[in-house]
């Protein structure tokens, strides 16, 4: 049987892959590389499920959307396991990220048909005669393309929301988290056995690039933003909308008047959590420098008390292999432009593990600070006030996420931030809320999940007007006169003609 490395270079005539578990190396499951002959055929299939799915209704398609929710609710024990297995998450992580991938699920099946459902709008003077309305439609089928290291979370953020706008989903699970993504196909079979609405094609890039190409009606992506690209020029061929997702560099700022406490733990959790293999992940520290030798001593003894490997270690490994060059490289050239490690460093790497490692005195245009890290590393920054610290932020072609911590003036500080979110006196509270959209600006792609907004993605808005009665002023007809003309003409000077008032 052939196979194909973890790295991703392609071999000819293979048909499957291993996936190997990245803090053993162990082979935890193999799966087949699909075809673009076979993604068709998915796809195929889809379209058919999806024309009873969508006819089913909002209600229908919300109670079996909670079935399925159920069942990932009673495995959740078995998903957290598998999620360890294949990209080394520690398990009570994972069943955070279960849990908060519920929360979204129920929001999206519960909210779909008042976001989504017909409604009424007014019409304008010249046009009383007509009654007006709008309502969001299905694209029919929509393509998931997710990635490993939130393999439920950040999948489910399109998937559940494109099912509840009425979509079939045909869903590529990363090539590092295949069996999370069969698992999460499974369980949805079981709750909607009717018709093959939630389906899952394997493999690696060419499989995506398939499924871009297929007949679907939009693709949501989340990844990198070189791989971003790449999608996006496969889904121009065929004019499919896309959903990008990508990366990030966000900061946490950390103002005079800052928790400093709060400020230091949420700094280690959104930096280490998961490896650092977070977009929203806290990668850059600004800290005021009233507070700069306070807060950089706590959040040392935070971190120190953290080491990532097997057993009960709170962080597990960097799950891709050429990550770990990526790390070690912005280590590298931050260290030799004068940066300082007061924890961790080069040494802190050893195999698929990277100990927490603290990074000060970093040039401002090095990798470690304008480049994806995508490790457990911090680079930790004095300014001397707010507005070197906004500067330093928005500096960044990035703009996904943001942190500030300050106790009188964080909303003003949030406000100034270029980025899709941002959260005040806690770690990325704006993510792990239904209600709120979820999404970034330059580098960090286009598009929202979550919320009324992630519901409209995965929906085209349609208008229909219907004539309540024969219009006194008959206006689209070539038997329009000039009497007709004239009220028109008066009409337009009361109504848009006059000077806004002061």
């Amino acid at each position: 049987m052939a196979t194909r490395e973890r790295s991703g270079s392609s071999q000819v005539g293979a048909s499957t892959f291993d996936v190997r578990n990245p803090a053993t190396g162990a082979v935890v499951g193999t799966y087949p590389i699909h075809t673009a002959a076979e993604v068709d055929e998915a796809v195929a299939h889809a379209h058919q499920g999806a024309v009873w799915w969508e006819a089913l209704g909002f209600r229908e398609r919300a109670r079996r959307l909670n079935a399925w929710r159920a069942e990932i609710a009673w495995g959740r024990e078995e998903l957290a396991q598998l999620m360890r297995q294949e990209m080394g998450k520690p398990i009570s992580d994972a069943k955070l990220e279960i849990a908060m991938a519920l929360e979204h699920l129920a929001w999206a099946a519960a909210n779909a048909e008042q976001v989504l459902g017909r409604r009424s709008v007014a019409p304008s003077l010249l046009t009383l005669n007509q009654a007006c309305a709008v309502e969001y439609r299905p694209f029919g089928v929509v393509g998931v393309i997710g990635p490993w290291n939130y393999p439920v979370f950040t999948p489910l953020g399109s998937i559940s929301f494109a099912l509840a706008a009425g979509n079939a989903v045909v869903f590529k699970p990363s090539e590092f988290t295949p069996g999370v993504g069969k698992w999460l196909v499974a369980a949805f079979a079981r709750a909607v056995p009717e018709q093959p609405v939630l389906q899952a094609i394997t493999g690696f890039g060419e499989t995506g690039a398939a499924l871009c190409r297929a007949d679907i009606g939009k693709i949501g992506f989340t990844g990198s933003a070189a791989t971003g690209k790449k999608v996006m020029a496969a889904c121009a061929e065929n004019l499919t909308p896309v959903l990008m997702e990508l990366g990030g560099k966000d900061a946490l700022i950390v103002d005079a008047d800052a928790d400093v406490d709060a400020a230091a733990d949420a700094a280690v959790w959104g930096g280490m959590s998961n490896a650092g293999q977070t977009c929203l992940g806290v990668e850059r520290v600004y800290v005021h420098t009233d507070v700069y030798e306070e807060f950089l001593i706590e959040l040392r003894a935070l971190a120190m008390r953290l080491r990532a490997g097997t057993g009960a270690a709170k962080i597990g490994p960097v799950t891709m292999p050429k990550q770990l060059d990526i790390i070690r490289g912005h280590m590298k050239d931050a260290l030799s432009r004068g940066g300082r490690a007061v924890l961790g460093g080069l040494d802190s790497i050893d195999g698929h593990f990277v100990q927490p490692t603290i990074l000060v005195d970093v040039p401002e245009d090095s990798a470690a600070v304008t480049e994806e890290t995508f490790g457990p590393t911090l680079t930790v920054t004095r300014v001397r006030d707010m507005d070197e610290a906004l500067e330093r932020v928005n500096a960044s072609t990035y703009g996904l996420g943001g942190t500030v911590f300050s106790r009188r003036n964080g909303r003003a500080i949030a406000d100034r931030i270029r980025a899709g979110g941002v959260s005040v006196n806690a770690f990325v509270a704006h993510a792990t809320i239904p209600s709120l959209p979820l999404g970034g600006v330059g580098g960090s792609g286009f598009g929202r999940v979550h919320g009324p907004e992630g519901l409209k993605e995965f929906a085209y808005a349609k208008s229909t007007t219907q004539q309540r009665f024969p219009s006194p002023l008959a206006l689209t007809t070539f038997t329009r006169t000039e009497t007709v003309d004239r009220i028109v003409d008066l009409l337009v000077s009361v109504l848009h003609g006059r000077k806004a008032r002061r």
